[in-house]
């Protein structure tokens, strides 16, 4: 029995570490696309989408696509872009910082993401009401399962669990 919950231990401990790097790596990119909202001019956003459409829509002046992604370039408007990269930087730095901070196993990280998490997971839940966004759904899902770990992590630690079991463990 003893065994079993070592193996379990383990295996929670791997799943963490592995939702770590995920929640990283998009914390990342979700961090650069907020830094290179905040220094590419609004006019090159939309001289960008023209070029990626312009051959489709010369093939077939009906893509539907290429018609819709123009129709969002032009009414990306400079204030938009302006909220959009500083919810995109704020939200990613925020997530990363959380992440190399659960990464160290500093102890306060672990209620503190936990409380960060559910405070996503709140304001994802409000926006999908207003969307019904699938994509909200999922990405609320995820961050509910990711304090589950968090918490299954910091019960392991208090309990003087070694940081990483699988190193300690035969």
């Amino acid at each position: 029995m003893k065994r079993h919950t070592a193996r379990i231990a383990r295996w929670l401990h791997q799943l963490f570490e592995a939702s770590l790097l995920v929640k990283g790596v998009f914390a990342g990119l979700e961090t650069a696309a907020g830094l290179g909202l905040l220094i590419t001019s609004n006019a090159f956003i939309q001289t960008f989408v023209d070029w990626l459409t312009h051959f489709e829509i010369a093939e077939d002046p009906a893509d539907k696509m290429a018609r819709v992604a123009r129709h969002y370039a032009e009414a990306f408007s400079i204030q938009a872009q302006h909220f959009y990269a500083l919810y995109l930087l704020s939200h990613g730095a925020l997530k990363l910082g959380m992440v190399i901070a659960l990464a160290f196993g500093a102890m306060w990280a672990y209620p503190g993401a936990m409380i960060m998490l559910a405070g996503f997971v709140v304001y994802q839940m409000y926006s999908w009401l207003d969307s019904g966004s699938v994509f909200l759904l999922a990405l609320s899902a995820f961050d509910v399962f990711m304090i589950w770990l968090v918490w299954q992590e910091y019960q392991a630690r208090r309990g003087g669990a070694p940081a990483h079991p699988r190193r300690h463990a035969p």
